[in-house]
């Protein structure tokens, strides 16, 4: 029985970076607000329909987010290497805050004004991603190398399942209460991330600091450029979005599986999945090779999502999906884990504005990519071909030899394989 004990511990999610103050005090604040977020994510297009009747507004919601989101992402993460990190980290989540009652106001005096709304998912989209940005360079600064694979396994695990419970609660909330109740609890939650990162300590500059200008978002993206392990991890995560991604077929698929009732299995598919995978990844820290694991963890998504889109009945897609969901996880958390590592600290801010700019972007081209071949070639085929193609073009990193053969730093010798230092 100890034995299976011990083994069990092997494969159990790990908790070591929880011993780390400062961490702890972010991954519980994240958690929390991250609820609330996802409350908001749903009460935000619900109010907005209430409004217009109009779908298409709704889908503006989108289109006003991501320009803020792909401008202050890659400037917030300017910032964020030439400031203190947790000053950064401080305005970004005040101003979110200051979004989330500012809708609040707008739910509670009964306000009809669409551009009001989606004025504030614009202010919001951009805090987002300054404090993304600046949230991922400063894991690095409270956990020591070799825990950080685990730190950022317990963050996504986490974030999966807000998206899992948050729209949950957001239904209830907004059908047995009202939508200002539904911002109202987003603002009392959030306010567990104001605190942890109230409670941090000062975090300045480490090296060499960049004005957080042009220049400095050019002299980030140029260190990618020259960085063959980024450029190609960057490459296969947008790769892995825009030919796998399934969602935007979700609702046509459903149809043929059973209807209203099955769209919202496949929408949550991807999340327990990933959950699961986050619950049992003791291992994930382990893995040296991890060039190697992101490739094959991706192969696996693209290959799991091409056979959901041959399912015949919605239980076999559902469990596939979450099998694509769960090898997801996994590349999220070696491809910010290698951000993270082989970035020196005065990069790692740019580093993660480009991160969130890719995570956030690559889906919604995902969207349109589906959407269209769907609409030349069949939902089946846009489907599994794109699952399909995503596998084999995923493969070909591993003829990039410095991506092939990269290892993990460790705490005996904290510089990845190939740092040329």
């Amino acid at each position: 029985m100890g034995g299976d004990r011990r083994g069990w511990r092997r494969h159990a999610i790990d908790l070591s970076p929880l011993e780390h103050r400062d961490y702890r005090r972010l991954w519980a604040g994240n958690a929390i607000a991250f609820v609330g977020f996802q409350v908001t994510a749903v009460a935000v297009p619900v109010e907005i329909y209430d409004i217009t009747g109009s779908s298409f507004w709704v889908g503006m919601m989108g289109a006003v987010g991501l320009v803020p989101l792909i401008v202050f992402g890659l400037w917030g993460g300017a910032v964020a290497d030439a400031l203190d990190r947790r000053r950064v980290l401080l305005v970004g989540s005040v101003t979110m805050w200051l979004t989330t009652l500012g809708l609040l106001a707008h739910s509670l005096l009964d306000g009809d004004s669409v551009t009001v709304l989606l004025a504030l998912v614009a202010l919001q989209s951009a805090a987002f991603a300054v404090v993304g940005s600046t949230r991922g360079a400063i894991i690095p600064r409270v956990v020591p190398p070799e825990q950080i694979a685990a730190a950022n396994t317990l963050g996504f695990t986490t974030s999966n399942v807000s998206m899992m419970a948050g729209p949950l609660l957001a239904a209830l909330i907004i059908t047995q209460v009202s939508l200002s109740a539904a911002y109202a609890l987003d603002a009392v939650l959030y306010l567990a991330a104001l605190y942890a990162a109230v409670r941090l300590p000062s975090l300045p500059p480490l090296g060499e600091i960049s004005a957080p200008g042009l220049r400095s978002v050019i002299d980030g993206l140029a260190f990618i450029a020259t960085r063959p392990v980024l450029l190609v991890s960057f490459a296969v995560d947008i790769v892995a979005m825009v030919f796998a991604m399934p969602r935007a077929l979700f609702p046509a698929r459903a149809e043929e599986l059973g209807g209203d009732a099955a769209v919202g299995w496949l929408f949550a598919a991807l999340a327990i999945g990933a959950v699961v995978a986050g619950a049992t990844s003791g291992w994930v820290g382990r893995v040296q090779r991890q060039g190697v694991a992101l490739v094959v963890a991706i192969v696996v998504w693209g290959l799991a999502v091409a056979g959901a889109g041959l399912a015949g009945n919605l239980w076999l897609a559902v469990f596939l999906l979450a099998v694509g969901g769960a090898a997801d996880l996994v590349s999220a958390v070696y491809r910010q884990t290698m951000l993270q590592t082989y970035a020196p600290d005065e990069m790692r801010g740019r580093m993660q504005g480009v991160f969130i700019v890719v995570v956030a972007g690559g889906p919604r081209l995902g969207d349109v990519r589906a959407g269209t071949t769907a609409a030349a070639v069949g939902v089946q085929a846009s489907w599994v071909g794109g699952g399909l193609l995503c596998a084999a073009v995923v493969l070909l990193a591993l003829a990039v030899p410095v991506f092939r053969r990269y290892r993990a730093p460790t705490a005996t010798d904290p510089r990845p394989s190939d740092d040329p230092t």
